[in-house]
């Protein structure tokens, strides 16, 4: 048999070599590979690039300058070593033959001693920055914010983007300085025994060297001591009355910081000149007493305690006033609360006159179906198939028939999970049920009369108001689903039409192309599905889609973007889209009060569409003042678009979030008290409506939930939509004001908080929830209800403010008491003053109230209201007292 010729194994041997590199080398970046293809699918290629760019530019410049700290120390200490004469080899010959070997290897052979231990200290210093490789971003690209501290004169900007840095830029410099310092000192040492032997003096560079480090070390201690001067503002030492510093930090602490300071840098320098010249010990000993005296005073709470007990504490209020002045107005400036407009409502017990027309008018849109039960009524009435499902219904404003029309809708995406058993399989799964299909849309006003009213429903969408749409498949919504092959060989399934399917392809622009064989396999790995490698039924055009779930899209693109909760749908004739609203945050806002403990400065800057056929994303810049978008708008330009080239139909759409808004209603319940004695006093603290315990059971929460209405409550005769969160006193069930955001147009984001006057009691929540308990007639038809098998819910309860009227809003549900329940809306509560009233519809209820008012006279006054779950116990009916406006 004749051997293989050497250029053959040696062929082969090349080809081996290169297939596994090959291979490893996908191994190892299969990942980044993937997520650059998706990135770039999406369009934002370039962004992925200069997001991997900055991380290790960042490393690699903080690591080159600590490189160059260690290199430039060493290699000037190597200078000034193994100088010492023959002599001392003739004392001591094997000891200092060995010294001498080594220091002249570290003097002349730097490539193998100090470049390499150079790079392993730079690496170890410079690591803890580029775990905060953001931060240092924003310390470069952070703009002014145009707003000063009042204990320092300081733009904010320099708390939000430079003080984290400088903070940890002192920290990483003073261990990389001391270690320069240690190992400089330490060879200087062993120097210096060797050339004792023979009477010679270290050499003037290595001195001088070693003066520098020692400098160098004092300034920076002084620096740290400097800086701790600006983390006074985040004190918290007076919560929870105020957040920031008070008397005792600017009057004491602060001076201590600053008599430190120079006694530190005198004491240093006594001490150089000491060890330099061998003169003015003493002078250098008494200042190091003196710094070490201030230094334990400033760090030991003795004395500040004594001036907070015998100074503060007994004239707190006029001690700390300007103090909480300065915390008051930071929090409000912190959440955007600082251009509140406040109104008074006049509370009106004869609205039935010129004001009926103002309340037909509002009630027409308002929303009586709870969101909760409503998902239920949409899954048994228009899911209509298993595999369909209605993930959360949303609120939102069309208009219809020339009206702006509070709506409800949702849409019916793929729930895999709800396919037969035996249909879960691998070409079901990824490449047939691919998406979902229309969504289902009722108005917010309905009643009892007639089941439910519909403006979009079906399948295919049908409406019988012009609401048409456009593409109305889901391939991107709220359900996590798998990844899926589309347009593929086997043929999606579109939508059931009769006892067949309509099919279709997808056609979208986004999803990696699965066109070759190469990418099946990297694809088929990085799924850990070989089936995507082996099916057949892939086409030139396919592509393979994932990462369709909304929050998880957005947080593999925008990690550092706070997601708010609730995504929303919103449909219009261009398709289907996924609203998306985002939050920039900072813990570092000076004199602000944190929330949670986790940030005490928040913007709604950011609202993110997302296309839920095609899948792609935009960014809109919601707030260009807000200085953190900004500096992410300088970090990646071109990723955040001006809101104003939002699409003017989607634009329509934009709606003030809830998350954010209950943060600042709940910061706002204390710091309305703009008032520095009333906000000392906490005379007049407020707290969310509490709910009936029927709906803390239900919804999870004792706090009333806010809600979205369409009113003509900001401006007369303009119907504009809105975020409502009714307050009552804190611990009292009455309520005290309700706080409103506006959600259209310039009005958007603003607030308004409606309160009520001095010396009137309007009833909060719980208060009206006992006044219908207590209604005989309510109670016996609920009765007569449970009596026949139907199980009785009340829903939420809105607070309606109309024309200086007060009305309380409750439906009615009624459901099976069998598996197959479907909540239905049987009647409607409408209560004002003491006066309930319940029917089939708004309007018949309102008529009903009318006629029993003016048959009574109408009473100018609320009587006391009755017992509720909120009165204390002991105090049955106790009327609240009448409050001071501090608004």
């Amino acid at each position: 048999m004749q051997k293989p010729k050497p250029w053959l194994l040696g062929l082969l041997a090349v080809l081996v070599i290169l297939a596994v590199a090959y291979v490893g080398f996908y191994f190892l970046y299969l990942d980044f590979l993937v997520d650059y293809w998706w990135f770039d699918s999406l369009g934002y290629g370039w962004y992925f690039f200069q997001r991997i760019s900055y991380r290790y530019l960042v490393f690699g410049g903080v690591t080159l300058f600590f490189f160059l700290v260690f290199f430039l120390n060493f290699w000037a200490a190597s200078r000034f070593l193994g100088t010492s004469p023959a002599e001392a080899e003739k004392k001591d010959k094997k000891r200092t033959r060995r010294y001498h070997d080594m220091a002249r290897m570290f003097r002349t052979g730097s490539m193998k001693i100090y470049t390499p231990l150079s790079l392993v200290l730079s690496i170890f210093v410079a690591l803890p920055v580029f775990e905060k490789w953001e931060e240092l971003l924003f310390f470069l690209f952070g703009p002014k914010a145009g707003t000063t501290d009042p204990a320092f004169g300081i733009d904010v900007s320099f708390y939000l983007f430079s003080y984290p840095i400088h903070m940890l830029l002192e920290q990483r410099l003073l261990i990389a300085v001391a270690i320069v310092a240690a190992a400089s000192l330490l060879l200087y040492i062993i120097e210096r025994r060797m050339l004792a032997k023979t009477d010679q003096p270290l050499a003037r560079g290595a001195r001088i060297h070693l003066n520098i480090m020692a400098l160098i070390l004092a300034v920076l201690v002084g620096w740290g001591f400097f800086l701790k001067r600006y983390g006074l503002v985040f004190t918290t030492e007076h919560m929870p009355l105020f957040y920031g510093p008070g008397f005792t930090e600017m009057h004491i602490t602060l001076p201590l910081i600053w008599a430190g300071v120079i006694c530190w840098a005198a004491a240093a320098a006594g001490a150089l000149y000491y060890l330099n010249f061998r003169r003015g010990l003493f002078p250098a000993l008494g200042l190091i007493a003196v710094f070490a005296g201030i230094f334990a005073l400033g760090n030991t709470t003795f004395l500040q305690g004594m001036v907070e007990k015998y100074i503060v504490l007994p004239n707190e209020l006029s001690r700390q006033t300007p103090y909480i002045e300065n915390s008051i107005e930071a929090t409000l400036a912190a959440y955007g609360l600082s251009d509140v407009t406040t109104r008074q409502l006049e509370v009106d017990r004869i609205p039935w006159g010129e004001t009926t027309d103002a309340i037909r008018a509002n009630i027409e849109n308002i929303p009586v179906w709870d969101r909760y039960l409503l998902e239920d009524v949409y899954e048994q009435l228009q899911s209509i198939r298993p595999y369909y499902n209605f993930t959360g219904v949303d609120v939102d404003r069309y208009e219809i028939d020339g009206q702006l029309q509070q709506v409800n809708l949702a849409a019916r995406e793929l729930k895999l999970e709800k396919l037969p058993g035996s249909g879960k399989n691998w070409i079901n799964r990824h490449l047939q049920y691919t998406h979902g299909y229309g969504l289902a849309m009722t108005p917010a006003a309905q009643s009892g009369e007639h089941f439910m009213k519909w403006l979009i429903r079906g399948i295919p969408p049908e409406s019988e108001f012009d609401l048409e749409i456009s593409k109305p498949g889901i391939y991107f919504g709220q359900e996590s689903l798998e990844y899926a092959i589309a347009p593929n060989d086997a043929g999606e399934i579109d939508y059931p039409d009769g006892d067949s399917f309509a099919a279709t392809d997808y056609a979208g622009s986004t999803g990696i192309e699965v066109n070759s064989m190469f990418r099946k396999l990297l694809l088929s790995i990085y799924f850990k599905d070989r089936n995507i490698f082996f099916t057949a039924k892939t086409g030139k055009d396919s592509k393979i889609l994932f990462r369709r779930n909304i929050r998880e899209a957005v947080g593999h693109l925008t990690p550092y973007f706070k997601l708010d909760d609730d995504p929303y749908l919103v449909a219009t004739e261009d398709g289907m889209f996924w609203f998306m609203d985002a939050y920039t945050r900072s813990a570092r806002y000076p004199n602000s009060e944190p929330f949670d403990n986790e940030h005490n400065y928040i913007r709604n800057s950011i609202k993110i569409v997302m296309d839920a056929y095609n899948g792609t994303i935009d960014y809109y810049m919601a707030d260009a003042d807000d200085p953190v978008v900004q500096a992410y708008d300088r970090m990646y330009p071109g990723l955040l678009k001006p809101l104003e080239e939002m699409p003017e139909n989607l634009r329509a759409h934009i709606r003030y979030p809830r998350d954010i808004f209950e943060i600042q209603a709940e910061i706002y319940t204390k710091y309305h008290q703009t008032d520095p004695k009333t906000f000392y006093q906490e005379e007049d603290l407020w707290e969310f409506a509490h709910q009936r315990p029927e709906e803390i059971r239900e919804i999870g929460s004792q706090s009333m939930q806010t809600y979205y209405l369409t009113l003509d409550l900001i401006e007369e005769d303009n119907h504009e939509f809105m975020l409502i969160s009714p307050m009552t006193p804190n611990n009292r069930p009455n309520l005290r004001a309700m706080v409103i955001a506006g959600c259209d147009g310039d009005r958007y984001g603003k607030f308004y908080v409606y309160s009520f006057p001095k010396g009137e009691q309007v009833y909060g929540p719980s208060q009206i929830s006992a006044l219908i308990d207590q209604n005989t007639e309510i109670a016996e038809q609920f009765t007569l209800w449970d009596q026949v098998g139907s199980e009785v819910k009340r829903g939420r309860m809105i607070i309606l403010p109309i024309a200086d009227v007060v009305f309380y809003i409750q439906p009615v549900y009624m459901s099976a008491s069998s598996d197959l329940k479907i909540p239905q809306l049987q009647r409607l509560l409408v209560t004002q003053g003491d006066v309930v009233a319940m029917d089939v519809s708004l309007e018949k209820a309102f008529d009903q109230i009318r006629e029993r008012m003016l048959s009574s006279g109408h009473p100018t006054q609320q009587s006391p209201p009755p017992s509720s779950p909120d009165t204390p116990a002991g105090e049955p009916g106790k009327t609240e007292p009448a409050e001071d406006e501090t608004l």
